[in-house]
């Protein structure tokens, strides 16, 4: 009889825990690589835009513009914790409330740019890029039909503005709160965008901040590669079960879990874009990363509200108060839209319809990326100021 030996047996078990361990270190490292390039991506729009970004919210005179101006902004600045955090502060210098609210609606829609980004990194395979764009593209749907219903409700009634100005108004007060000291992602990847930067300079100085977008693009397409294959081998057994019981157990422990894990990365792009190769891999179904998408919309609020507490002064009231709005406004639309089921289907139905359309011609992705975050918004800036 042939068999293996006790001692063999142990040091085949042992070899490959290790290379399992050495297998989900290098998982570890490629999402660091991937929130790394998204990093670099929205500097290097923001170098590219030299300010002008900023700019734009002078055009905010009505709030159809400023729902508009909201999206542009961030599909540029690619955060919308950034542009949420501009908004507070413009505020907090004396924009109106009234005006703000749509930006603070626009910043939502705007940020999903960053997920459709990464799923065409699954662009070669047809299955593949059918999942990841439909888990990309459910955070679009629901962000615009949670716009179509509430911006007309608030334009005409304000309840936003009105409750959040009754729960600024008690809770305003107390100390000063930096929101830098939470986000420890941006200290980790500032040296490598950093040195990224330097080499794109090398390269050439005057197209550098284009340079740094398409090496954030390129990065991003390598991670989904090698990231999916990993993925597949890994999340298997025990490991698939822990993501299932925090993420596929149920909608609320996926709505909490996206937004914790939101909250603890500062940046609801990195959270849901972390999701996009798992959905593309298989390992989860569009229905459990739905309720995890609308968490990191939760989640994504804590930006604005630590950047209104730092602000002092007769307009504290205020910046506190458009904080308040974007968290009551992004929980109702969770608590509205998937509460009932018929609208809780429609952001489902619309992602597929669209994944299977790019998935049989990929160009229509590209045109929909650029056509829905840039095209029709600027046209819409520039119609304006035309007739204006």
């Amino acid at each position: 009889m042939t068999g293996i030996s006790p001692s063999e047996q142990s040091e085949t078990s042992s070899d490959n825990l290790a290379l399992r361990i050495f297998q989900w270190l290098f998982v570890l490292f490629l999402i660091y690589l991937l929130i790394t390039a998204v990093g670099m991506i929205g500097s290097g729009f923001k170098g590219a835009t030299k300010g002008q970004a900023m700019d734009l919210f002078a055009f905010a005179t009505n709030p159809f513009m400023g729902l508009i101006i909201g999206v542009i902004a961030t599909a540029m600045i690619q955060s919308s914790s950034t542009v949420t955090s501009i908004i507070v502060g413009l505020v907090a210098g004396g924009l109106p409330v009234e005006m703000a609210v749509p930006m603070i609606m626009g910043a939502n829609i705007g940020t999903t740019i960053t997920n459709t980004i990464v799923s065409l990194g699954h662009i070669n395979k047809k299955k593949e890029f059918r999942r990841a764009f439909a888990a990309a593209t459910v955070h679009d749907f629901f962000n615009l039909m949670a716009v179509a219903i509430f911006l007309p409700v608030e334009i005409i009634f304000h309840p936003l503005q009105k409750i959040a100005g009754i729960l600024a108004s008690h809770l305003v007060g107390g100390e000063n709160l930096s929101v830098k000291g939470l986000n420890f992602i941006k200290p980790m990847t500032k040296p490598v965008i950093a040195q990224f930067k330097k080499l794109a300079e090398m390269i050439s100085e005057q197209g550098s901040h284009v340079l740094l977008i398409v090496f954030g693009i390129f990065i991003i397409f390598l991670v989904i590669i090698f990231i999916g294959r990993l993925l597949k081998k890994l999340m298997v057994g025990r490991a698939k079960n822990i993501m299932h019981a925090s993420i596929g157990r149920g909608p609320v422990s996926g709505i909490i879990s996206g937004a914790v894990v939101t909250v603890l990365v500062q940046s609801s792009s990195t959270t849901t874009s972390l999701m996009v190769p798992l959905a593309g891999s298989g390992v989860f179904k569009l229905k459990q990363i739905y309720p995890f998408t609308l968490g990191a919309n939760i989640g994504t609020t804590i930006t604005a509200l630590l950047a209104a507490t730092a602000i002092s002064g007769d307009h504290a009231v205020l910046a506190l108060q458009i904080a308040l709005v974007h968290l009551i406004y992004n929980v109702s639309a969770v608590l509205l839209i998937y509460g009932v089921k018929n609208l809780r289907k429609i952001p489902i139905r619309g992602a597929l319809w669209l994944a299977r359309v790019a998935a049989e011609k990929k160009i229509y992705a590209l045109i929909y990326m650029v056509g829905v975050f840039f095209v029709i918004p600027g046209l819409m800036v520039f119609i304006y100021q035309l007739i204006a």
